[in-house]
């Protein structure tokens, strides 16, 4: 384990994918990863599903026209195996340059066509530290992804010497999940979603809804939120066209990313629209004492004796009931047999 620091950059990858192809975006991520190390970013945060992109013709066209969509999206969701074909290269990207990510993927069960919508998180000695799946898919996504369940509602320990953990879009919705993270000593919250205020009936609202929300737990749980944020481009608003038809639902551009302070001041962003960056600024955890002054949530803030909270941390699905992230020794170089898919 590295020295703990109490003062890093950290970043959120506002980006978008290169849509419905997993290999070339596995390759775009890894140049991410390579772009904020170059910065002495140490900790990196992506988007909702950044790989293979958010299902966005979901909301656009009717569920029977959906399914050679939906095949196809499974094809190109991500399979979480320590130094496996998918996430080899990009936890070699991590251990290269020593950058720790938490990465948004749409997953898929290992020899199987199950989806959830998850985040990954890769230290930066390239282990990976865990995954969190969506505990409620929204709305309908519902027919895409699978619900998660309480074993990965947790923090993982970057070998910052922090702990992180995530939720997804409309997740922070649920109060209960962002209050199991405060109680299990969280850090650093990442905090992933997809582009909305370019879909109809989100135009005037969706920016507004993302900041109320990451503001809110960075808040009540008095921990630095990283929000990261896609956005739509041409690329996938051609797919859908040329795999679905026309639509006139979801436009180009979208996407909100920043870094929030526990006391709701913005360290970077709001960075919104069709340019992508990575929005970057210094957080120092020293300031979480200052904070915990006033408010202590899991601490002498919460009146015990009056509310009480729990949760069923239980796994589920049986990838969950091993230890699926057991390291593998792999003598193949990932980062060339991903560069031959794309």
């Amino acid at each position: 384990m590295t020295a703990r620091q109490t003062k890093f950059k950290v970043a959120a990858a506002h980006a978008a994918p290169v849509f419905m192809n997993k290999a070339a975006t596995i390759l775009k991520t890894i140049a991410l990863i390579e772009k904020a190390a170059l910065e002495d970013i140490k900790l990196l945060v992506f988007p909702e599903t950044f790989i293979p992109g958010y299902p966005y013709w979901a909301e656009c066209y009717p569920p029977l026209k959906q399914v050679s969509a939906l095949v196809m999206y499974a094809e190109e969701s991500v399979v979480v195996e320590p130094n496996g074909e998918d996430v080899g290269a990009i936890q070699a990207a991590c251990r290269r340059t020593g950058v720790a990510i938490n990465l948004g993927i749409s997953e898929r069960l290992a020899n199987g066509h199950t989806l959830f919508n998850s985040q990954v998180t890769i230290d930066n000695d390239g282990t990976i530290l865990g995954v969190h799946r969506k505990l409620q898919p929204t709305y309908v996504e519902r027919y895409i992804w699978a619900q998660g369940n309480g074993s990965s509602l947790r923090n993982w320990p970057l070998s910052l010497g922090y702990n992180i953990g995530g939720l997804a879009c409309w997740e922070h919705t649920m109060n209960g999940a962002r209050q199991a993270l405060l109680m299990q000593n969280q850090h650093i919250h990442a905090g992933a979603w997809p582009a909305l205020s370019t879909m109809a009936g989100f135009e005037a609202v969706a920016d507004a809804q993302i900041e109320a929300l990451m503001k809110t737990h960075a808040l009540t749980a008095q921990v630095f939120v990283i929000t990261a944020s896609n956005y739509i481009d041409d690329a996938c608003l051609n797919w859908m066209e040329d795999n679905l038809g026309k639509q006139d639902l979801v436009k180009a551009g979208g996407g909100w990313s920043s870094i929030i302070h526990p006391f709701c001041s913005y360290i970077a962003g709001p960075h919104v629209g069709g340019e992508e960056t990575l929005v970057q600024g210094e957080i120092d955890l020293m300031h979480l004492g200052s904070v915990k002054v006033w408010i202590d949530a899991a601490g002498h803030y919460q009146r015990p004796e009056i509310l009480q909270f729990g949760f069923d941390a239980r796994p589920h699905w049986a990838d969950e009931k091993v230890d699926r992230f057991k390291t593998s020794t792999s003598q193949k170089d990932p980062t060339k047999e991903v560069e031959d898919r794309a």
